[in-house]
């Protein structure tokens, strides 16, 4: 009995002795960086961020290195360094101008992307279930064909002769005598691009006008501002944030499009993806196509940049 009693006392008192000092170890090790929750998150970021590093961001910055280097004369891209590609592009008349066409008629598609889709957006937002998933399917049902076939669907709608179906209606009803020159132009390419991205438009706005709470689109009617004003002073600051999304996503998108101005604008509307392709597929210019590709991702970037530090001050006041 005296030998188990010793037993016991000796173990309460190495336990009293090693207990402060592994309070201690456990102490200095602190928390884990990483929580189970937060380590399984970025294992399963691992497989598309390494795919995204290797088909993307590589390319892309090989591309972009090479706008600073020399093409000898057998095609090879070498050093040394220059920036006499960007001098060229700047000092070229034809190309800055492709450069403020891109940018206008992306600007233009965009404005009106926004005009149209918001009437859109407030029909899928305050009407009823049934009406809702009609307008979403409208919506959203051009998405399932491909661009090319859309886009040659507006080619022959927009035919600059007789058989081109807006001139045969025109020409039916006597609006017009001869057929109106519309192919080939700015304006196809706004058309051709503003059905392709309508979509990119209304389905922000309908998400931030569905956050709106209708009380206080109410609450303005019953001081008696009119549908115009509500909209104006309630509705539109409220719905900035889904406007700046819409905004970005179809102005980034319309800029850097190929198939709808090579198909509906051809040598008249040209933007700056047909020119890159011309110039490295045709020209085979790698350096000053990947010029001409920085010059479209740096001022693309640094607008929607502005615009949504634009949208974010006025939401803020």
């Amino acid at each position: 009995m005296q030998s188990v009693r010793s037993t016991t006392e000796t173990m309460t008192v190495t336990a009293t002795v090693f207990s402060p000092a592994s309070s201690a170890v456990r102490a200095t090790q602190g928390p884990p960086l990483l929580s189970r929750g937060q380590l399984a998150g970025i294992l399963l970021l691992l497989p598309a961020a390494g795919f995204l590093l290797a088909f993307f961001l590589v390319p892309a910055l090989t591309l972009f290195a090479y706008s600073v280097l020399t093409q000898r004369a057998d095609g090879v891209v070498t050093l040394p360094l220059t920036v006499s590609h960007f001098q060229h592009f700047f000092g070229t008349s034809l190309y800055t101008h492709v450069l403020f066409s891109t940018l206008r008629m992306a600007a233009v598609t965009a404005a009106i992307a926004a005009l149209l889709g918001y009437p859109v957006a407030l029909v899928m937002v305050r009407s009823n279930a049934m009406v809702m998933r009609i307008m979403t399917i409208v919506v959203i049902a051009p998405l399932i064909v491909s661009v090319v076939v859309r886009t040659y669907g507006w080619e022959l709608l927009l035919a600059n002769t007789r058989t081109g179906v807006v001139n045969w209606v025109l020409l039916s009803l006597g609006i017009i005598h001869q057929p109106i020159r519309i192919l080939y132009t700015e304006t196809a390419v706004i058309i051709g691009s503003l059905h392709v991205f309508f979509p990119m438009m209304v389905l922000p706005l309908a998400s931030a006008l569905s956050k709106i709470n209708p009380q206080l689109e109410d609450a303005a009617r019953t001081l008696g501002a009119p549908s115009w004003r509500v909209f104006w002073r309630v509705s539109l600051p409220l719905s900035l944030p889904g406007l700046a999304v819409g905004f970005t996503l179809v102005f980034s998108l319309t800029a850097s499009s190929y198939v709808t101005p090579a198909i509906l604008g051809g040598t008249g509307a040209q933007m700056l993806g047909n020119l890159i392709e011309q110039q490295i597929a045709a020209v085979y210019d790698w350096p000053f196509g990947a010029t001409v590709a920085l010059v479209l991702v740096a001022t693309v970037i640094g607008i929607n940049l502005a615009s949504t530090w634009f949208f974010e001050r006025r939401n803020r006041l």
